[in-house]
């Protein structure tokens, strides 16, 4: 009799413990599929949320590329591939924006110093960010998610300005997009090789908009609270990832050069920020409250919370020492807030599909 209720104990009681499981991701985000969905689609729709964004941003990208008339802020830098080596480097003593300029220097050898040629680096460069946006959410939270947040990030305007415009912010949002999905490899599937991938994007990062490296401090964040096994190594490629643009910015110091034009904030000036980094202020204002939708922070959505909040606070704390805020700056937490927003608008058409078939 009393192994006969131990084995009706156990039966009553494993099962038991599956429930904190189920309750805990009633979305499906820790597993990176949707609720039901069949493998075959989901496959379908992994290659989908690389593909679509991707064709999407090219065709807006391609728009009107071959049409004239650089902005003002662009002419140094469009002037830069036809220039000589030594103007070029006058051009980089801040070291702000350093790799965006070797860059263009090396494409315009191969492909040409025209107006189409030099606006293409840019259109692949945000072409290749909306299939990663597209692939890091569907990789995070689920396929469909992914196939969202690719297309709202390849439908902002901001997103079609900047794959046309001779600015390093581009190639700076594709850096931590990259860094973003190296970090969660690493700590995931913890191996050196994979920190040093992720140290040497860093550092890429650090070299295309010295700022930017405060995703770096949201990364940590999320590090801390739910990846504590791998701080250490984390912090030692952060660190060495870091020293180029540090480095950079020491120099840049000490010759008296300012990265660029830069502030201390205004409440005005904070207003118009969703604006610059959306495009359209009533747009971005819809995604600052769709992110909120993501929430609370499970694994997935913290990643990208800390990605899109940690920068701008820190930004701005900063810029109540001394001048250093500007709009643009921000640019690489786009696609952070891009994909909370698509993870909010899954999670509505996850519960309203569950609501329509129970009934």
């Amino acid at each position: 009799m009393r192994e006969g209720q131990m084995k009706d104990a156990d039966t009553i009681v494993l099962p038991r413990i599956d429930v904190p499981e189920a309750a805990e991701d009633p979305w499906g985000e820790g597993h990176g599929e949707a609720p039901g969905e069949p493998v075959n689609g989901t496959r379908r729709m992994r290659l989908a949320a690389w593909l679509v964004p991707a064709l999407l941003m090219g065709a807006l990208g391609a728009v009107r590329a071959d049409t004239p008339g650089p902005r003002m802020a662009d002419l140094a830098t469009w002037a830069g591939p036809t220039s000589s080596w030594r103007d070029t480097w006058s051009m980089l003593r801040s070291g702000d924006g350093l790799l965006h300029h070797l860059l263009l220097r090396a494409w315009a050898e191969y492909v040409g110093t025209s107006e189409l040629a030099l606006r293409g680096l840019w259109v692949l460069v945000m072409v290749t960010a909306a299939a990663l946006v597209g692939g890091l959410a569907a990789r995070m939270f689920a396929p469909g998610t992914g196939v969202l947040a690719g297309v709202i990030f390849a439908l902002l305007p901001t997103s079609a300005r900047y794959a046309q415009e001779a600015q390093p912010y581009a190639l700076t949002l594709l850096a931590a997009v990259l860094a973003t999905w190296l970090l969660q490899a690493a700590v995931d599937r913890p191996r050196l090789w994979r920190f040093v991938l992720y140290a040497t994007v860093a550092g890429l990062l650090g070299l295309c908009q010295v700022t930017a490296l405060l995703l770096l401090v949201g990364h940590g964040w999320t590090v801390l609270a739910f990846r504590r096994e791998v701080a250490l190594r984390w912090l030692a490629a952060a660190v060495v990832g870091a020293l180029p643009g540090v480095g950079l910015l020491w120099h840049a110091t000490r010759q008296g050069v300012r990265l660029a034009q830069t502030s201390s904030p205004s409440l005005s000036e904070l207003a118009a920020t969703p604006g610059e980094l959306f495009g359209v202020t009533a747009l971005g204002a819809v995604l600052l409250v769709l992110a909120l939708f993501s929430l609370p922070l499970r694994y997935p959505a913290a990643v990208f919370t800390a990605w899109a909040v940690v920068p701008p606070l820190t930004l701005l704390l900063a810029a109540q020492v001394t001048p250093t805020w500007r709009p643009e700056f921000l640019l690489f937490t786009l696609p952070a807030w891009v994909t909370l927003g698509a993870a909010a608008l899954a999670r509505c058409g996850s519960a309203g599909w569950r609501v329509f078939r129970r009934r």
